[in-house]
């Protein structure tokens, strides 16, 4: 028997700005304080881009620039990006096209793919299927996002959590057993109402009066989200174990998205796995969105070994979630 064709991680690759913003600095901001927000989030900073003129694209051209020279590949020989991000550069041309430019990835095609927290992981699900299919040999997966762009640091319900950052991985083919193993992807539109930007869409386009009523930035109603995401999280990374009769004792790592340390701990405990197989750096980064499992596996990679059992774990606005079993490949 052959074994199937699989899209296996083959490189990663990161960046974070360097501005730090420190739970001291946005305590000179907001009515808010260093303990309240590291006992409530478990983040301590987050960093900024803060450079004019620089959007996602740069990010994420930086992520994918240390893959490049990682597996020493030409630019030329990249098939597709696919982008996950809910701050693209504009609101048209994808910014998967603007990275693809910047890199000089001529015979690329590419498109941004938008499901908030979960986004890497829809983005991964899509790039491996275009792989199992034979036609694609090399696929850049970016997740990126640079939250402070749609930030109001008056908002101390939100101005704690997001930071900004990338996160790629590439994806080639495998006949070894290793690689990209399921996927259980999940979304639930009526979400919205609890996490959106109100503003700047085709349904409400953006006006003096949308601007003056602050309703371009993210507004988030944090009870229900805590709620969905504790359940949605835990429960799909469950269903994904069970499926494939696996325990947490079967598994090396969890990566899961950083949104709160209190939603990865409830995670981590449904899947019965201790917390030092669990990749943590949200002290650090804070929530960065599409790029926060990218950023893990791009600070862990050191640590994983050919053959280790990966769970990845995201819940995101709109509402979706999701859980991935890869076997790494390197």
């Amino acid at each position: 028997m052959s074994t199937p064709l699989r899209a296996a991680i083959t490189a990663v690759g990161g960046y974070v700005p360097e501005t730090k913003l420190t739970n001291f600095d946005l305590e000179k901001m907001v009515d808010t304080n260093d303990e309240w927000i590291k006992s409530r989030t478990g983040i301590s900073e987050r960093r900024i881009l803060k450079e004019p003129g620089k959007a996602s694209s740069d990010m994420a051209v930086k992520a994918i620039e240390e893959i490049l020279r990682k597996k020493q590949l030409d630019p030329m020989e990249i098939d597709c990006i696919i982008c996950a991000t809910v701050t693209p550069d504009m609101v048209f041309p994808s910014t998967a096209n603007i990275i693809g430019d910047k890199l000089g990835a001529k015979n690329a095609f590419g498109f941004d793919l938008g499901a908030a927290c979960s986004g890497f992981l829809f983005a991964l699900t899509t790039g491996s299927n275009f792989i199992e299919t034979g036609r694609y040999k090399k696929i850049i997966v970016v997740g990126v996002d640079k939250m402070s762009s749609i930030i109001d640091y008056t908002d101390r319900a939100t101005c704690i959590i997001f930071g900004d950052g990338a996160g790629a991985v590439l994806l080639e083919p495998t006949t070894d057993g290793l690689g990209i193993q399921d996927s259980i992807l999940k979304s639930d539109g009526s979400g919205r109402d609890y996490l959106h930007i109100k503003a700047g869409g085709s349904l409400k386009p953006a006006s003096v009066e949308t601007v003056m009523a602050k309703e371009h930035y993210a507004f988030q109603d944090g009870q229900p989200v805590f709620k969905f995401a504790v359940k949605g999280m835990a429960d799909v990374s469950a269903e994904l174990l069970e499926k494939h009769n696996l325990t947490g004792d079967d598994i090396a790592w969890l990566v899961p998205h950083q949104a709160n340390l209190r939603i990865i701990d409830a995670t981590a405990n449904r899947m019965g796995l201790p917390m030092e197989k669990v990749m943590i750096n949200i002290q650090k980064y804070g929530n960065t969105t599409a790029a926060t499992i990218p950023l893990c596996l791009w600070e862990w990679e050191t640590k994983l070994n050919k053959g280790d059992n990966l769970v990845l774990a995201a819940f995101g606005g709109g509402f979706t979630w999701g859980a991935t079993w890869l076997k790494w490949a390197y």
